[in-house]
């Protein structure tokens, strides 16, 4: 191989000149727009949502209604009221409701409240967007009647509510027992965490094989974060 002492050439920059009309630095602004309000998107039309209430939770929503009017009110920007002759909570928005969702978090909250979690729990739902409600029957996981159906609903309590509230506090969630119907509030991963624990009790499994398997499922939680 032949070498030369020459120095390799070095790589030409192409000139672009700057009579184009375009300075550096004097690019045109970024338009700034304003948020849309609630009413703006919907061509200034007011958006309503009901929720229905049960026979069973018409005296508590009247003992609770100051706590869950001013949080929706104040906060959310969001009307309320108390339809007595429909017996339906009655929502929309406002032509200062900053954001067309709240009106759809309001109703997830008022709807939490009646399935029967308190409302510091269902509170969550305005502050986080993360969270939903699950709800299921036990006849879902498998069809148990009579003295056998009484004896799952008695697992999932356990004595003086303590294997629910150990999953509740395992699992981060808040659990409702309503019957034969489960709801489960809480964040996606955890619903799903709960829901298998309940319905292992509800197969047969031992509250102390249950308890197990959620301390490793919790341990394994409190390394992912």
């Amino acid at each position: 191989m032949m070498q030369t002492g020459e120095a390799p050439a070095s790589m030409e920059v192409e000139a672009i000149p700057n009579g184009l009309g375009i300075q550096s630095g004097s690019l045109p602004l970024k338009p700034k727009f304003e948020p849309l309000k609630a009413h703006e998107m919907s061509d200034g039309r007011v958006q309503f949502r009901n929720v229905s209430v049960p026979p069973h939770r018409y005296s508590p929503l009247k003992k609770a209604w100051m706590e869950i009017y001013t949080p929706i009110y104040e906060q959310m920007k969001v009307d309320i009221r108390m339809n007595l002759k429909g017996r339906k909570v009655e929502l929309k928005t406002r032509s200062d409701t900053p954001d067309v969702s709240n009106l759809q978090k309001c109703a997830d909250f008022v709807h939490a409240f009646m399935l029967g979690f308190d409302v510091v729990d269902a509170i969550a739902l305005l502050r986080l967007d993360e969270l939903f409600v699950e709800s299921f029957e036990i006849k879902d996981v498998k069809t148990l009647r009579g003295e056998h159906l009484s004896r799952a609903i008695g697992r999932l309590s356990g004595k003086g509510g303590k294997t629910k509230f150990a999953i509740e506090n395992a699992t981060k969630t808040r659990i409702v027992i309503a019957d034969t119907k489960i709801h489960i509030l809480g964040s996606f991963q955890n619903i799903k965490i709960g829901r298998d624990s309940l319905c292992s009790l509800i197969l047969g499994s031992p509250a102390g094989k249950v308890y197990s398997k959620l301390r490793q499922v919790a341990a394994r939680l409190a390394e992912t974060f």
